[in-house]
């Protein structure tokens, strides 16, 4: 069996032996991280960092964790709201003119955050998503592709652009500054969003599927050809990348930080006595904004504010695999991220690592 190392509860023993399962199964390396009233109970990593299986997983391994972000970027524009700083019922020209334009005049903050704003897909370059003037004045002189609040589709690069213009714009800072000083900086949360070179040293890079490349280019289960500009493993794992802010995709963390962040929403607002928002703020994140088939994932999805809706729980995975999962009622939280890539249509990890962690609160609640 895969060695693991960490500590965890004996009542979650379920956890390591799923992450272990994953490791012996081929998995390069991953860690997982079970938070319960903000409070580990599991943490634990294994494997290797490198496609090549030399550097062990460690402690402070971090890797990208893909469209978990967008729950980082969410619980930003979360914590203006709760402030009054940002209305979410106000158009998102309100806060940034230029948005209005070609039609957009009635997209409404909230629309942004629940991709129901018409605008989900990249068709600028690569590059251009490295810059972050360029790509928001893209977005900006773009049409929406339907009448907005009528449909869902899954922005997967864009709003991270549309939610981080509207923090800067409130906030004076950029969303990756915002988060660093009034989320990571006070919970004491090593996760970036982008990542500066001092952290290069302990990155995992994305290994593809087995029998890819790094060519091989992000898809849903249930669309393998959606439109706008392909993004590949090459890409995510460039320098380029980490060092810009692109706040639907470009988040770094391990699976402990994961956890902690995602354990305000669990806890009304407050973990480890440090306030970000009220319990009413949070609440907000899972009142149901659209339920219906989304038009990029070519699935059946309910959409809540920055975060997908699963029954009484709610959260987000990533390309790759890397998954948060969210249970306000136990105030649990289940994080898990990997450097293992594999074909989206075939890939249960992060629902075998949260149904795992049920058994440990089972437990815990008996």
């Amino acid at each position: 069996m895969a060695d693991i190392q960490g500590s965890y509860d004996d009542l979650f023993t379920a956890v390591p032996s799923a992450l272990a399962e994953l490791l012996d199964g081929g998995d390069v390396g991953g860690s997982v991280a079970v938070f319960v009233d903000g409070v580990p109970v599991v943490d634990v990593w294994g494997g290797f960092a490198d496609a090549g299986r030399t550097v062990p997983w460690q402690r402070d391994t971090v890797v990208g964790v893909y469209s978990v972000t967008k729950t980082m970027t969410a619980l930003c524009a979360l914590i203006l709201a709760d402030r009054g700083e940002i209305d979410l019922d106000a158009p998102v020209a309100r806060y940034w003119p230029e948005f209005a334009a070609l039609g957009k005049e009635k997209v409404l903050v909230r629309h942004l955050l629940s991709h129901t704003a018409g605008l989900p897909d990249w068709d600028g370059p690569v590059e251009e998503l490295y810059d972050w003037a360029s790509a928001t004045a893209r977005l900006a002189a773009s049409a929406p592709q339907w009448e907005p609040g009528t449909a869902a589709g899954y922005h997967s690069v864009t709003q991270g652009f549309l939610v981080g213009e509207v923090v800067w714009r409130v906030s004076g800072r950029s969303v990756g500054e915002f988060f660093a000083e009034e989320v990571a900086g006070p919970l004491g949360a090593d996760f970036h969003l982008g990542l500066g070179a001092e952290h290069d040293r302990r990155l995992a890079p994305t290994v593809p599927p087995p029998g890819r490349d790094e060519d091989y280019t992000a898809s849903a289960p249930g669309n393998e050809a959606a439109p706008g500009t392909a993004l590949r493993v090459r890409d995510g794992n460039s320098v380029a990348w980490r060092r810009a802010q692109i706040p639907a995709a470009g988040g770094f963390g391990n699976a402990r930080s994961v956890a902690l962040v995602q354990s305000v929403m669990a806890c009304g607002g407050t973990v480890g006595g440090v306030r970000l928002l009220s319990a009413a703020g949070c609440a907000r994140a899972w009142e149901e904004q659209f339920s219906g088939d989304d038009l990029r994932l070519g699935m059946h999805v309910r959409w809540g504010l920055g975060y997908g809706l699963f029954g009484n729980t709610y959260g987000w995975g990533g390309w790759g695999g890397s998954l948060v999962m969210i249970e306000p009622e136990a105030r649990m939280v289940v994080a898990y991220v990997t450097n293992q890539m594999r074909e989206p249509a075939g890939d249960n990890r992060g629902l075998e690592i949260v149904m795992s962690a049920y058994d440990g609160l089972t437990g815990l609640r008996n």
